[in-house]
């Protein structure tokens, strides 16, 4: 037992008992204070401690559990605090009533809030979910409620659907906590100040529109009939804030209540453990030092073995490090004899191989390079064939066209000296009828007639061949446009002189420019597509032809007509940009396609802004496959 003083020293266990009546009576008198002036308890003889202050019942536990102490207290100290519990369980045991005296709950008024019947666990109802086809899997996802009220931190949604009419409703549930009841609470702020609470609801059940309206769930919702009533009476139940309130404090009580019997026991408890652990630790000290005794001999001992077993180990290992160090050296020699033959074999086996694989890929390479030629070579000719034949086709067809201008003169020709001489025949058939010169020269003017009408019709005959092969070959070199637009993109890219336009397209960088200038970036590209697309489908309606015909230089010519409603309304709300954008596909459409009036491609002379002529492509086209040839060599 340690002891800090001459005192101490001369008390025993037995003397313990005696000596505590003499601060007992020092407590009595006030030397020591145990009743500070602001009604706690504290220990005098603990003045260092960290804790000062206790209740009754916590005083009176550190008392006992001191004065029945372990064997690391002094005795005076556990006289000490054996006085002090006596002088609780004697002079303050009306402190001990006073903490035991049951708390009077005092009557509060309770506002209409705390007396209105909610559903708890928290719940929000939503109503009026009008659903379309386009969102109709979005709405039915739960996922996309608890995203949209995320801020409110709702735990889970439940929608009831009308199959019928594509309209729905949904609950949505809060925490169970105070925190849900403020979320649930904003929730229906949020909606009341939408004016789609509620009693907007209730209000507006014939004018509902798309909007959806919102509230907690209250009594009238939990008596209510339908789906939202099951649910809300099969998981929740009615509750005031104030029942709500009086249920978890009248919990807490319970659980106060029976934490302190639980320390009441436990204190008892650790009374008799302390008394066991200071009988325990008395036997364990005297095992402890037998331990010591046996702990020293046996480390003697295991010395001496130590000691015998590292001289056998060491000569052991010295002979091992001898064999080793032979068998070492018979291994190195053996091992350098056989890398050598490994390598000079591998040599020759790596050198053979190395032959063979760069035989195999070089035949393969010129293998490759050879047929790719081919392939490019045929290629080539049938794009050079192709172009002569066209080139040739159209040489034929202009040669074709002056031969047949050169006969429709010589046709003219023929028939005035045809109506001429004619009208000499006529003008003799009436001068001299009986006159043999006459009859004579007639007859002569017949014969040439004649003549003139079989050359006629030998020419009209020619004439109708040279026009159906003119219509022949005009018909292959729109052919041969069709083939340039459809087969050789690559050879008519946008970055050369030559290229393909689509005519009647509506140009979508007008609309997107117009757009931003007018809405958010976000919701621009969206406006600029929605409307080119709609106006795209305008061009293609055939019931809508804002052109009118005039008379210029005695020749009917169609124009325009800009004071055509449609056009007049888009140039006002949209623009000049839009509006240019929209005159232009008409005219293209009206000039190359009225009937059909849909877009098509067109061979256009991107430097010059006009189509081009099928010369000009062939051209182009030999140009590319010279400078590709080029560069292959």
């Amino acid at each position: 037992m340690d002891s800090s003083s001459g005192e101490e020293s001369d008390l025993s266990e037995s003397e313990i008992n005696e000596y505590k009546e003499k601060p007992y009576e020092e407590i009595r008198s006030g030397k020591y204070k145990v009743k500070a002036l602001n009604g706690s308890l504290r220990c005098p003889f603990c003045a260092g401690k960290k804790k000062q202050d206790y209740k009754y019942k916590d005083l009176l536990q550190h008392a006992s559990g001191v004065g029945k102490g372990s064997a690391n207290r002094s005795a005076k100290q556990r006289a000490n605090h054996l006085a002090l519990a006596k002088y609780l369980e004697i002079d303050l045991a009306t402190e001990a009533d006073e903490t035991s005296r049951p708390t009077v709950p005092q009557v509060v008024d309770q506002t209409p809030e705390q007396t209105e019947l909610y559903v708890w666990p928290w719940m929000g109802i939503i109503m009026n979910i009008v659903a379309e086809s386009k969102n109709i899997d979005t709405l039915h996802d739960k996922g996309y409620w608890l995203k949209r009220f995320a801020k409110y931190k709702p735990i889970n949604v439940q929608c009831f659907w009308n199959e019928v009419d594509l309209t729905g409703q949904a609950i949505v549930v809060f925490n169970s906590d105070w925190n849900g009841f403020v979320n649930a609470t904003q929730f229906e702020k949020a909606f009341e100040s939408e004016r789609h609470s509620k009693k907007h609801w209730n209000g507006q059940q014939t004018q509902l529109g798309s909007n959806i309206y919102g509230w907690c769930a209250r009594a009238d919702d939990y008596q209510s009939d339908g789906p939202i009533g099951d649910y809300l009476r099969k998981v929740g139940k009615l509750q005031t804030i104030s029942g709500i309130v009086q249920e978890a404090a009248q919990d807490r009580n319970s659980v106060v209540a029976n934490l302190t019997t639980k320390i009441d026991l436990t204190n008892e408890n650790l009374d008799e453990l302390q008394y066991k652990y200071n009988e325990t630790t008395m036997s364990l000290s005297r095992m402890l030092e037998e331990k010591d005794r046996l702990h020293l001999a046996f480390i003697e001992e295991t010395r001496k073995m130590q000691r015998l077993a590292r001289d056998n180990v060491r000569r052991i290992l010295e002979e091992q490090e001898k064999l080793n160090h032979e068998l070492e050296t018979k291994k190195r020699k053996i091992d350098n004899w056989t890398r050598e033959l490994n390598k000079r074999e591998t040599l020759t086996e790596r050198e053979r191989q190395k032959l063979d694989e760069e035989k195999k890929k070089n035949n393969e390479r010129n293998n490759s390079l050879q047929l790719a030629s081919m392939e490019q070579k045929k290629a080539d000719e049938n794009v050079l064939r192709l172009v002569e034949e066209q080139k040739r086709e159209k040489e034929e067809a202009l040669k074709k066209i002056l031969l047949l201008e050169k006969q429709l003169d010589i046709k003219q020709k023929l028939e005035m000296e045809i109506e001429d001489l004619k009208g000499k025949l006529q003008v003799m058939k009436h001068l001299g009828q009986d006159d043999a010169a006459v009859q004579k020269k007639m007859e002569e003017m017949n014969n040439e007639l004649q003549e003139k009408i079989d050359d006629l019709q030998d020419l009209e005959s020619t004439n109708k061949a040279l026009i159906y092969k003119e219509r022949q070959s005009n018909d292959e070199l729109q052919e041969a446009r069709k083939v340039l637009i459809q087969g050789l993109p690559e050879l008519l890219g946008n970055r050369t002189n030559i290229g393909l336009k689509r005519m009647g397209e509506l140009d979508p960088k007008a609309f997107h420019d117009t757009c931003k200038s007018r809405f958010p970036p976000d919701e621009a590209e969206i406006q600029a597509t929605t409307l080119c697309s709609s106006w795209q489908e305008n061009l293609k309606n055939p019931d809508w032809h804002p052109f009118k015909v005039i008379v210029e230089g005695g020749n009917p010519k169609e124009i325009l007509n800009e004071e055509d409603e449609k056009l007049t309304n888009l140039k006002l709300e949209w623009g000049e940009e839009i509006y240019n954008a929209v005159v232009t596909a008409l005219k293209e459409l009206n000039e190359y396609n009225p009937s059909g009036r849909y877009v098509i491609s067109e061979l256009w002379n991107c430097k010059e802004n006009r189509k081009a002529t099928l010369k000009e492509v062939v051209g182009h086209v030999v140009r590319n496959i010279k400078t590709a040839k080029r560069k292959r060599t």
